[in-house]
């Protein structure tokens, strides 16, 4: 994992600014994306706990959903982006791939996923999608 680190882990004026971290796009990677967003967390609760003790689980689970499409949907490196906003979390995910991602119908019997991205609608306050010719970025607004 390479991770780039903006914004101080001192907590000036009590507030977490952002964490950075860019990956290869290798398969451990979305557990390392999780790493980071749990880290930041961490940081993020010594000034300022949830509102919810879910909203921390559901932020790591969004974070994993959106790595594991990014491993798996998009060739290459991809990288993690967190942010405090005035009441909640940023999150943006950035991937190669220029393709937005659509919903797949879920079928439980044959293992083949299909619930990610409805998760990451259903646990998202909004979720936006932005491409560009380099690849896209996912932003997703989580409460805190």
């Amino acid at each position: 994992m390479a991770a780039e680190r903006h914004g101080d882990r001192t907590l000036a004026g009590e507030e977490i600014t952002s964490r950075i971290a860019s990956f290869p796009g290798e398969l451990h990677d979305v557990t390392d994306a999780r790493m980071v967003a749990e880290e930041f967390l961490f940081d993020l609760a010594r000034v300022s706990a949830p509102s919810a003790p879910e909203h921390w689980d559901d932020i790591l689970l969004v974070v994993t959903e959106l790595a594991a499409n990014a491993v798996q949907y998009a060739p290459g490196p991809f990288q993690l982006r967190l942010r405090r906003t005035f009441d909640g979390v940023h999150v943006v995910m950035h991937d190669t791939s220029t393709t937005e991602p659509a919903p797949r119908p879920f079928h439980p019997n044959s293992g083949g996923g299909g619930i990610g991205w409805h998760l990451i609608h259903t646990l998202c306050d909004q979720v936006s999608v932005v491409a560009g010719d380099h690849g896209k970025d996912i932003h997703v607004f989580l409460p805190w």
